[in-house]
């Protein structure tokens, strides 16, 4: 497959991140996130949308919510501009993929599976060295360092009441996107639970077998 267009679902936790990346890498596509399409795009006109402010910054530097209506657009100017992707945090909802189907053709839909215990033991583990920003798990990938051991941090967002929170709002929101594409008969289930390298393995297999 040339630069397939795809897109990966999956709880937070569930490994998209670490499975984008390897997918741009490997099929030569972009990585496109919810976040970087808004930051590479603050400047964007969207005065067409009759909405408060006339570009996404203004949203931005005030904190407020982005509407999903700017958002839309935001993706789908990124994705008018990739050859091929993987698209990773969008759609959030039913209308965003209501929306997506009229922006590209997707090749292959991929979910990263993972039960909710593994989902709160992976968040809930992660910790934060504050000098460097660094990013570690105390189970899955320690620091070398004792000194660095000693000062790591956990975050707010990753206590087990908000991370079970997240997981509340995610199921609420992006689970009927799941069943969306399992009804149409378009969703890949990959085992998010196992290795890193198993799951690539899966994911691999999976988008060179829809070519």
């Amino acid at each position: 497959m040339v630069q397939p267009r795809i897109l990966i679902l999956g709880a937070p936790g569930a490994g998209k991140g670490t499975q984008s990346a390897k997918i741009a890498d490997r099929f030569d596509v972009d990585h496109v996130t919810t976040g970087d399409a808004l930051r590479g795009n603050k400047e964007m006109d969207i005065s067409h949308l009759d909405l408060e402010y006339d570009t996404p910054r203004e949203y931005m530097d005030r904190g407020e919510l982005v509407p999903d209506a700017v958002v839309n657009a935001i993706v789908d100017e990124a994705l008018s501009q990739a050859d091929g992707f993987v698209l990773d945090g969008y759609p959030r909802n039913l209308e965003q993929a209501e929306e997506l189907e009229g922006m590209t053709d997707l090749d292959v839909v991929l979910y990263l599976d993972v039960s909710e215990d593994e989902l709160v033991h992976r968040l809930t583990g992660r910790r934060m060295d504050p000098e460097t920003g660094e990013i570690y798990h105390l189970e899955y990938n320690p620091p070398e360092d004792p000194a660095v051991e000693d000062r790591l941090v956990q975050r707010d967002d990753d206590t087990e009441e908000t991370v079970k929170e997240r997981l509340r709002v995610y199921r609420e929101n992006t689970e009927p996107v799941i069943e969306h594409y399992e009804e149409r008969g378009d969703l890949e289930r990959i085992d998010g639970e196992q290795s890193p390298d198993e799951v690539w393995a899966d994911v691999k297999e999976t988008i060179e077998d829809a070519a």
